[in-house]
């Protein structure tokens, strides 16, 4: 990943740019002190055009999950395909679904790209097999554990110490394994689940020329 979406400083300007903390990024208290936008002409007012507000909404997405754009236009453009639900809805719960964020959203990492490195270092299992592709997708019955390596680990170990999220989301639940943890996906993760405010109207009316 490109420091861009990683923590340090750039993570807090991302923030502070978008008005918004995103715990993906792994970097909390970016608007407690500066909540305006980065630059010495941040804390001027200005006023945004319709596009910026859309897309501002839109980098939400794309940041907090750690994507490319290209890889979210493509999840927009699988997400389209499901009639069984709005896309939007769909799109939030692939994006919830993934290995990566679910490794975050067990607080066993303390930023999805953390997350996503334990993955492809091989920590992590599906149903007792091990999987190192961040994007699998994670059903309902899954049990995802982590490895006795993982658990010694620096990312599951400051995540332990200091969770970036108070409290796992309800599609979710946690059972000790021996001296570790698993996780089990109880059920279908939902739009609401996403852990910052997000206005799917924006992202629909952004994205509406996809197929």
């Amino acid at each position: 990943m490109s420091k861009v979406t990683m923590g340090g400083k750039s993570a807090f300007k991302i923030q502070r740019r978008l008005g918004v903390e995103l715990p993906g990024l792994g970097k909390a208290g970016a608007l407690e002190r500066r909540p305006y936008g980065p630059g010495v002409h941040g804390m001027k007012r200005k006023k945004l055009s319709d596009f910026t507000i859309r897309l501002m909404e839109k980098q939400k997405l794309r940041f907090h999950y750690g994507l490319r754009e290209k890889q979210l236009v493509n999840l927009v453009s699988k997400s389209k395909k499901d009639r069984s639900r709005s896309w939007v809805d769909t799109l939030v719960i692939n994006l919830e679904s993934r290995l990566d964020n679910v490794v975050f959203r067990l607080n066993w990492a303390p930023s999805i790209a953390a997350a996503r490195q334990m993955v492809t270092h091989g920590h992590i299992k599906i149903n007792g097999k091990k999987c190192n592709i961040p994007s699998a997708m994670v059903s309902v019955e899954d049990i995802i554990s982590i490895t006795d390596k993982g658990a010694k680990s620096g990312n599951y170990l400051q995540a332990k110490a200091r969770p970036r999220l108070s409290a796992v989301p309800a599609y979710l639940a946690i059972e000790a394994d021996g001296e570790k943890e698993k996780g089990k996906i109880v059920s279908e993760p939902l739009p609401e689940d996403i852990p910052f405010p997000f206005e799917k109207r924006l992202v629909i009316e952004y994205y509406w020329k996809i197929k």
